[in-house]
């Protein structure tokens, strides 16, 4: 131990403190602070601004996407209306039917897209897979089969996939849930047609769907809606539709129907009354494929046929009906591709075509109730008699009567009783030179276009169904027209020939005329007009058109629109719309005329061609007037006529009846026609 310089005692070191520092307060910057204030403020105030923006601003258009996002709208069509006939019989009505339909929630979650189910469905009820697997598939889809076969409804609604199935079979399907997961049985009301008696196919017309194109025009159409495609069912449809019902409902992300928001009621169509006799209907129905069956027994070809009843004071279509026809059942729970292939194919004599005013022929000699008032106007002495020879040469070719026959000197009545040609060809190659022959170019002076014209034909009468056919006025300036159309074919044909025509003389008949007519195919040459005043060469008309024409001559000279419908009225019998008969125009036919063509007419089946069909029949008690008609083309058979009105003292009802290739008319059409008018005399 050391010693201190001041005395012994030892050095004690006491040890010095350790000065701290002062403590200094540091204040952090609020700057970041206020910045974060200020994001978040901004932010916040973009908030608000788009919440405002939704909710208040643009509410109705963001709710209505939301809507569209996660809501659907299903629609259920409405009980169709029903077509009736004059006494109030249903010739078109709905009945229930029993209906397989499978869950679409169930085919999305099954791994194979309900493949096996589907099967096993197929299985129980013993029907074919592939149609029943075909209706789960949306139409247009890859593997999906063709329309009607797929199917083109709502997904948010069960999927029909059997129709009409044995409630039997159905009921053994639903008491095996565990088996049939997402399977259900359920009724739809499809198009029935009560009256067994009665086909009116044509007339009435079948259902479809709507295409793509009509659902996307916005006028409330749906895929699951079923359109009329032909017939009074197309053209009443909106009548017939009715008001669908609509339910809101509300789906997952997976289109899986959620929830129930909104529902309204489906407002059931409107029936259409119609002038139809269902008792006349199904007479000329039976007349009309007896008499086909008859001549073909006879050797000929009869490939079509068609029948018109007329009422003559207002238009009302009483009867029609073509040959051949179908089962219009076959449309009620979907045709098939091959079931449709048939209705349309050539083979089976194309079913569908209207035959009565879709599909035009020749008048032949039934065209002379309109040949006879333009050969009068021309300037023809009706109280002279006219030379009837067996054939007369015009412009180098012979022309013929019917069998050659010969008649001799014919009053006007006597000519249309015999129905002599040679007369009218004569007359009309007179005024074809009068006229100016192959000079003149206009037809506003040829009396024949003129009067058929005032007869209404060479355009659609306006009946009430669809795809009526105009028919055509074979003038000089629709020839020059079609010439100009098809002269480049013409002029092919004329190199090429016909070399799949088998038989020699047509053959070289079609070559001859595609030679000729390549170069000056337009002229107007005296065979066109001769033809045309006996209703042959291209003249063409529908049944329908020349029941018209007959209903004029018979009330006077009014040319009536034909209508099929009498009235749209509710299904308690009240009257929505009133169809009222509408006056398309007048003939114009001088009273004297006239007069002749009646006279004419009566004396057809009392002393010439019409007498064989009506032996048997009182013509004192009930007077039938009317004119048979034989149309012959080049190489193709003769297709019959027979045009009539009656009782002709006070005249009601026209009648007329073709059979294409299918022989004479005194032979074939007017017996038929003689039935019908059988049936409306009560004979």
């Amino acid at each position: 131990m050391g010693l201190n310089r001041r005395g012994d005692r030892p050095v004690i070191r006491v040890p010095r403190p350790q000065v701290t520092p002062r403590f200094v307060r540091h204040h952090r910057s609020l700057r970041p602070l206020w910045g974060l204030m200020i994001v978040t403020l901004v932010l916040g105030t973009v908030l608000a601004g788009r919440l405002l923006d939704l909710q208040v601003i643009n509410h109705p258009e963001v709710a209505q996407e939301a809507a569209e996002v996660n809501t659907r709208v299903v629609t259920e069509p409405a009980l169709r209306g029903r077509i009736l006939a004059a006494d109030g019989t249903p010739l078109a009505s709905n009945a229930p039917v029993t209906v397989i339909t499978v869950e679409p929630e169930t085919l999305m979650e099954s791994e194979d897209e309900g493949r096996a189910l589907i099967e096993d469905v197929a299985g129980a009820l013993e029907l074919p897979v592939e149609a029943l697997w075909g209706r789960t598939r949306v139409c247009g889809t890859e593997g999906a089969p063709p329309v009607p076969s797929c199917f083109s409804g709502s997904p948010y609604e069960p999927i029909p996939i059997a129709f009409d199935v044995d409630p039997v079979a159905a009921l053994a399907v639903l008491e095996r849930p565990e088996r049939f997961a997402g399977i259900a049985v359920d009724t739809s009301p499809v198009r029935t047609y009560p009256t067994e008696t009665v086909n009116a196919a044509h007339v009435l017309g079948y259902l479809g769907r709507p295409t793509q194109d009509e659902v996307d025009a916005g006028e409330g159409l749906t895929a699951q809606d079923l359109l009329g495609r032909t017939g009074l069912e197309a053209t009443y449809d909106t009548a017939l539709r009715g008001a669908s019902g609509q339910t809101t409902v509300t789906v997952d992300p997976r289109g899986v129907v959620t929830g129930r928001l909104d529902h309204s009621d489906p407002v059931g169509g409107d029936d259409v009354l119609t002038h139809l006799d269902a008792r006349v209907q199904g007479e000329v129905e039976r007349i009309l494929e007896d008499t086909v069956a008859t001549s073909r027994d006879d050797g000929w070809p009869a490939d079509s046929a068609a029948a018109v009843v007329l009422d003559v004071r207002t238009g009302g279509v009483v009867a029609a009906a073509s040959y051949p026809t179908y089962d219009p059942l076959i449309w009620t729970t979907g045709v098939s591709q091959a079931e449709y292939d048939e209705l349309t194919a050539e083979e089976s004599g194309e079913p569908l075509i209207n035959r009565a005013v879709a599909e035009t022929f020749p008048p032949a000699s039934t065209f002379k109730v309109v040949s006879l008032p333009a050969a009068l106007e021309t300037g023809i002495d009706p109280a002279k008699e006219y030379a009837c020879p067996g054939s007369v040469t015009i412009g180098g070719q012979q022309f013929t009567n019917f069998e050659s026959q010969a008649h001799g000197a014919l009053s006007l009545q006597e000519i249309l009783e015999v129905s002599c040609d040679t007369v009218f060809y004569t007359w009309a190659y007179d005024e074809w030179q009068a006229q100016g022959g192959l000079a003149q170019e206009s037809d506003l002076t040829d009396p024949w276009v003129i009067a058929s014209e005032e007869f209404g034909l060479g355009q659609p009468t306006g009946i009430d169904l669809p795809g009526e056919a105009s028919g055509t006025i074979p003038g000089r300036e629709w020839k020059r027209d079609y010439w100009e159309v098809t002269r480049e074919d013409t002029c092919a044909r004329a190199e090429s020939g016909y070399p799949e025509v088998d038989d020699q003389e047509r053959r070289e008949f079609l070559e001859q005329l595609a030679t000729e007519n390549c170069t000056d195919g337009w002229h107007y040459r005296p065979g066109d007009a001769v033809n045309f005043s006996i209703g042959q060469g291209d003249l063409a008309t529908t049944p329908l058109q020349i029941a018209v024409v007959y209903a004029a001559i018979a009330n006077g000279g009014t040319l009536w629109e034909p209508q099929v419908a009498d009235a749209v009225q509710t299904a308690d019998g009240e009257v929505v719309e009133d169809v009222e008969p509408v006056a398309a125009g007048d003939i114009g036919v001088d009273p004297q005329a006239l007069e002749i063509v009646r006279a004419g007419l009566e004396g057809v089946n009392t002393n010439g061609t019409g007498t064989g069909a009506f032996a048997g029949f009182d013509l004192e008690a009930y007077p039938v007037a009317g004119k048979t008609g034989s149309a012959e083309s080049f190489g193709e058979s003769s297709t019959a006529w027979y045009a009539s009105y009656g009782p002709s003292n006070d005249p009601q009802y026209a009648v007329v009846v073709v059979i294409e290739e299918g022989g004479f008319g005194g032979e074939m059409a007017a017996p038929a026609a003689r039935q019908i008018w059988d049936v409306l005399a009560g004979q």
